[in-house]
């Protein structure tokens, strides 16, 4: 009997061995450069114990590879292909783009499911053919009073802190979220103290790593089959139940706040509205705005647009902090155009902030916060240039640090340099070698009113203060094993100084 048990279970431990490790020999056997896997994890083990972020993996794996187009991957037992190659990039994101629509990580499109930045296929289609003209410059403008605002009111607040010392990222969160509620949902910050606790709470949920998600790398598909939510029911409760009270207390239709509510109101006023439809020859697709799709946006635009401005913001001022002649010279610009403006801050007054644009490029280029960037193949697919052929439904892996850090395109990639987005040093460069926001056509649809947002805080935040190293200020900043995005690990800490 115990002979009989003792077999049974090894059979046991060499069968789930067998399957743990069953595709670790794909890339050997197709002869492509690979990173040696481990059993079960692949080549996620420090992320899926939570000892790296995710992103910063990534980065590291593309800086192992110099030589190499692409990098054979094992996310948990499924391989995946590492893309290096600038020219391969511009394929899959842009050129052959139909055939990479969708991001690979499938889930219900119930509970916020449907929202604009998980959704796939047709749904992500139709969606974004709808939800692009709410973000137009005309649209941002209209907006652009309460983003003053909400600086003005932030930049008060600061001066009532006692001490210079600050935690800079949980400070300008005060900033994005203010912003976030205002130019997302009517609501002012000083009268939501209490919807803030359940906002800040699905925001750590949502951006926490997920054991779900580690599980559809194992398992490719499996949380559509079971029809499974990444996020909590208590987010999707909450969101459905904003929208529907701002819904009720708008009777239905947008108001003047020209908010992003009044600009879903809108769309959905229309009726059934066409989606996208890629030949004249097919049939028109339509979408419903129904309160769920309301509420899925308004989740996403949230989610999105709140964390990660506060995120770039705290790496743009401590990058400032540690780079005082930068500072100078930035300070010095936003003086002579508000000046130019007779004190305002203004939408025109942006665009003649040249420099601030250049940090915060550079900002995004030494700290891209969304890391990375994966596409599903949704056909059988030949990597240009290669030998490869990728199976249909195999996901495909971009890193933007990896990119970003090539010293054959970066000179120096650890030293901040704004003067490396100067029109004479961006002329000539790969329009795949910068993509903090993504690239081609599923790119971030946000981008402009993340940049708009941002601005106007630092523009506003460096009227009054500056910024400087303190006692507690880290050299060297270490990044958040348990956030999906880039995010810094135990705050970033300044001097925040009231200008003389």
């Amino acid at each position: 009997m115990l002979q009989y048990v003792a077999i049974t279970l090894v059979t046991l431990v060499i069968g789930i061995y067998w399957y743990i490790t069953r595709n670790f020999n794909y890339w050997k056997d197709r002869n492509v450069a690979y990173l040696e896997p481990t059993p079960l994890f692949g080549n996620m083990k420090e992320t899926a114990l939570r000892r790296k972020n995710i992103g910063i993996l990534f980065g590291e794996i593309h800086k192992q590879f110099p030589n190499e187009k692409v990098v054979g991957v094992y996310r948990m037992t499924t391989p995946c292909l590492l893309i290096r190659d600038l020219d391969i990039i511009k394929h899959v994101m842009i050129k052959d783009f139909d055939l990479f629509v969708d991001r690979g990580l499938e889930f219900s499109n119930d509970g916020l499911g449907a929202n604009l930045f998980h959704a796939d296929g047709e749904l992500w289609r139709s969606l974004r053919n709808k939800f692009t003209p709410i973000f137009t410059t005309a649209k941002l403008k209209n907006m652009f009073y309460l983003m003053t605002e909400g600086g003005d009111k932030f930049v008060k607040y600061i001066e009532t802190l006692k001490g210079p010392e600050q935690e800079i990222h949980g400070l300008v969160q005060r900033y994005t979220i203010a912003t976030i509620a205002a130019c997302g949902f009517g609501l002012d910050f000083d009268n939501m103290q209490d919807k803030l606790h359940i906002l800040l709470k699905v925001e750590r949920m949502v951006l926490s790593q997920n054991i779900a998600v580690e599980i559809d790398m194992m398992f490719p598909g499996i949380l559509k089959k079971i029809n499974a939510s990444l996020f909590p029911k208590f987010a999707s409760d909450f969101f459905y139940s904003l929208v529907k009270q701002i819904i009720t207390e708008r009777n239905n239709a947008p108001t003047n706040r020209k908010d992003f509510m009044d600009l879903l109101l809108e769309l959905r006023n229309k009726g059934q509205v066409q989606g996208f439809k890629k030949a004249e020859s097919d049939e028109t697709q339509t979408i419903a705005i129904t309160d769920g799709i309301m509420a899925a946006q308004a989740f996403v635009f949230f989610v999105g647009g709140y964390e990660t401005s506060a995120t770039t913001m705290s790496y743009l001022l401590y990058q400032l902090a540690l780079n005082p002649d930068i500072q100078d010279k930035l300070i010095t610009e936003i003086d002579e155009v508000i000046a130019k403006y007779n004190g305002q801050v203004t939408y025109e007054c942006l665009a003649d902030m040249v420099y601030l644009d250049k940090v915060f490029k550079e900002t995004l280029r030494m700290y891209s916060i969304v890391e990375p960037l994966t596409r599903n193949a949704g056909a059988e697919y030949k990597v240009p240039g290669t030998d490869i052929v990728l199976k249909k439904g195999q996901t495909v892996i971009v890193s933007p640090k990896g990119i970003h850090y090539d010293p054959t395109l970066y000179p120096e990639p650890e030293k901040f340099d704004p003067e490396r987005f100067s029109v004479e040093n961006s002329a000539n460069r790969h329009p795949c070698a910068y993509m903090p926001f993504g690239i081609g056509p599923r790119n971030c649809i946000g981008m402009r009113f993340a940049q708009t947002q941002s601005r106007v805080c630092i523009a506003k935040l460096l009227s009054k203060f500056r910024v400087e190293p303190s006692k507690n200020t880290k050299r060297e900043l270490e990044y958040d094993a348990n956030r999906i995005i880039v995010g810094p690990s135990g705050g970033i800490y300044l001097n925040v100084v009231k200008r003389q």
